[in-house]
């Protein structure tokens, strides 16, 4: 099963234009997803939702929801989308509602040659705030509790978004990246001044038992960020799709000259064994 995520940069759309989105699908196309997350799909509920199911139909997936940002200006979305000729959909919520600056969906899957819960997954999409290591620290702990047995829940997840967050070893040059922007991926000591890169985020869903990728594969992903505006060159691992209780065969980021024109940050691909555990 493939599973991705993607910030699509403002819907896709300039203005009237959706020539950016056209191009995404054909990314998304390409990289044949069954679980795919997407963020900042903004204008994407506009003519009854007709981008998101234009979207789902060129992909050839079903949409579990779209959930709006609480924060903003009301146009800003994130989506989650799955194969209904491989999974079935067994249960969705909007978790977090009133309390995440964007959103965190969760839906329950099932491979469709399964016939009981025993191979149910858990799949997670969510776009985590941009603002401040603190306000994303409190919206990662909501995913926390199913990184290992929770009541209710299955004992296998994916965890997918644009969590906002660097990677705990990303070493980023501060001395490159504009001060007033330092605020968002920084430490901010009690006197106001910049501390080390704040990778609490990821670090506490990490510590909590979600699993990169990367330690399975043994090979370190490239940035998804840092390449699209001149001013903001520093490369830095922002998004993520994390895993439990799910075998690993591949993680990677989808790094193309077109990949680098259509957004500003670059889409997440990880390919896990999602069949039957009997």
């Amino acid at each position: 099963m493939r599973a991705v995520t993607w910030n699509l940069f403002c819907g896709g759309v300039d203005d009237s234009s959706e020539k950016r989105l056209h191009a995404q699908a054909e990314i998304l196309a390409s990289l044949n997803p069954d679980v795919l997350a997407l963020q900042e799909c903004t204008q994407w509920d506009e003519a009854d939702e007709r981008r998101l199911l234009w979207m789902a139909h060129a992909l050839g997936l079903t949409p579990v929801c779209m959930a709006r940002s609480r924060e903003g200006d009301s146009r800003n979305h994130t989506a989650l989308l799955y194969r209904s000729s491989k999974l079935h959909l067994v249960g969705r919520r909007r978790l977090g509602e009133g309390v995440f600056h964007h959103a965190l969906i969760r839906a329950r899957l099932r491979p469709l040659e399964a016939d009981n819960d025993h191979d149910d997954f858990l799949a997670l999409a969510t776009h985590l705030t941009w603002t401040d290591g603190e306000s994303r620290l409190r919206e990662a702990r909501w995913m926390t509790d199913y990184a290992g047995d929770f009541p209710g829940v299955p004992p296998r997840a994916l965890l997918l978004g644009d969590l906002n967050c660097p990677h705990p070893s990303d070493q980023p040059d501060w001395d490159q990246a504009p001060q007033n922007l330092q605020s968002r991926y920084r430490l901010v000591q009690d006197d106001g001044t910049f501390g080390a890169t704040d990778t609490r985020a990821v670090q506490v869903l990490l510590e909590s038992g979600w699993q990169d990728p990367q330690a399975a594969t043994g090979r370190p992903r490239a940035a998804t960020v840092g390449y699209f505006y001149r001013n903001e060159p520093v490369p830095l691992r922002l998004d993520h799709a994390l895993a439990y209780g799910l075998q690993v065969y591949d993680y990677r980021t989808y790094d193309t000259a077109t990949a680098r024109t259509v957004s500003d940050h670059l889409p997440v691909v990880l390919d896990v064994e999602a069949g039957s555990t009997a």
